[in-house]
Order: structure tokens, then C-alpha cells, then sequence
């Protein structure tokens, strides 16, 4: 049976529809899984609904948190905020984390997972190395260092990749049971994981953009540790 994967989706406010990049959707189909869209919505019923509903979770991409969510101020190169979703995905996250059903975090959703549990945020990072490539979004910008030991090495069979990069928000204390797993040559976390659940992983870079083995191999990943909670 291929597992129900929810993914968060996003919402426009000048337009007023939900949306999200195919990517995501075909990167789960192609892993064996069945990629559905959450919709963001402030309703608890629904909200435990997706949670009765999906096997595993998304968190996908997508612009800045609201730096409320950790207790700072906005600076001023902070980009533009979605409340409904911040919402919706901080409320969300923390039913999961709370479950024993697998998530991957991927850029924004990474981040989100992160001050889900108690962590912050850098609000704009401010180093030499470009970490927001100008290039197409299928190709590896920079190397990352993955921990030898970590989940995230085991799944990706290796201890170093090449990444595409579209992130100027990082991690800047992490949230209470994750544990880094890779990180740019710069010191900007990379991956996390948790140390605690089953299956907590986030990536800031974006794995569904990219067609290489090791994106593959996480999404696989993914579907894999959804399967037993088929239902």
C-alpha cells in the first residue's frame, strides 16, 4: 500500500488560493508514496482530520517565519510573512512532533520544524558564502558536510553533497531534541534531526528541484518510514 504523504501547501493573499510547486507532489509519487496538498487552515477538527488522514508529512518551502514565533523582534531585512500559514504550520508541526508519524522539513519547513520545538531562527544570514544561489533551481550550488553517523548520512550513503541553495533564514539555536546532521563550509546548519522521534528530518536546501540519487533517496526515505502507519 503507498502511504498518504500530506504536504503543506501555501496561500496567496492577493489572489486568495492556495497553492504549491508541482515538485513536491512528483518527488513523493516518484518514491512510492501518494502526495496529497494540506491547505492551510486555522481549524482544529481539520487540523486533526489531516493528522487521521496522512501517514507522513511535507513541510515544503516557502517565505519567512514570523519571528514572534521565537520571541524576537522583526529586522529589517526580514522578507515577506504569511500569517495564515505560519499559523497553520507552527500548530500543525507540533501535533506531529507530538505523534510518532514521520515529517520532512524542507528550506522554510526545516525552519519551521526547528522553532517548533523551542529553537531560533537567524533572521538574515550575513556571510561570504551566497547561501540564495542566482542559478537554476536544479543545480548543486554548494558543498555541505553531512555527520558521519547521522541518520541523515545513513539514508544519503555518503558524508558530502553538493546542494542547490535558496535560503537567506537559518537556524540559529536549536530546538530542544534535534541535533544537526550537516552544515555549509560557512557554519550554517544545513540538516537537522531528532535525536527523540522516530523520524524528524529537516534540509534547507530543496531535494524536489534536484533529479540526483541522494534527493531520491530522501523522499524514499520519507515514504518508507510511512508505511507502517497505513492504515
Amino acid at each position: 500500500m503507498r502511504p498518504i504523504i500530506g504536504i503543506t501547501g501555501n496561500y496567496d493573499y492577493d489572489g486568495d488560493y492556495y497553492w504549491l510547486k508541482r515538485y513536491y507532489v512528483a518527488s513523493i509519487n516518484k518514491a512510492g508514496g501518494i502526495g496529497i496538498i494540506l491547505p492551510p487552515v486555522d481549524d482544529e477538527n481539520i487540523l486533526n482530520h489531516y493528522m487521521n488522514t496522512c501517514n507522513g508529512f511535507l513541510f515544503s518551502g516557502g517565505g519567512d517565519m514570523d519571528p514572534y514565533y521565537w520571541g524576537e523582534m522583526p529586522e529589517w531585512r526580514l522578507g515577506e510573512i504569511n500569517p495564515i500559514r505560519d499559523n497553520f504550520e507552527y500548530k500543525l508541526a507540533q501535533k506531529i512532533l507530538g505523534s510518532s508519524l514521520p515529517v520532512l522539513g524542507i528550506c522554510r519547513g526545516c525552519q519551521v520544524l526547528n522553532v517548533a520545538m523551542g529553537g531560533t531562527l537567524i533572521q538574515d544570514i550575513n556571510s561570504k558564502l551566497a547561501h540564495s544561489q542566482k542559478a537554476p533551481r536544479d543545480y548543486p550550488f554548494h558543498a555541505i558536510v553531512i555527520e558521519e553517523k547521522s541518520i541523515l548520512a545513513k539514508i544519503l550513503k555518503t558524508n558530502s553533497i553538493r546542494v542547490n541553495s535558496f535560503h537567506h533564514q537559518a537556524i540559529k539555536r536549536l530546538g530542544q531534541g534535534l541535533i544537526v546532521s550537516a552544515t555549509a563550509p560557512d557554519g550554517i546548519i544545513e540538516a537537522v534531526e531528532s535525536k527523540d522521534h522516530p523520524f524528524v528530518i529537516g534540509v534547507q536546501w530543496h531535494p524536489e528541484c534536484l533529479s540526483d540519487k541522494y534527493s531520491y533517496f530522501l523522499f524514499r526515505a520519507l515514504v518508507e518510514n510511512s508505511m507502517g502507519n497505513c492504515r
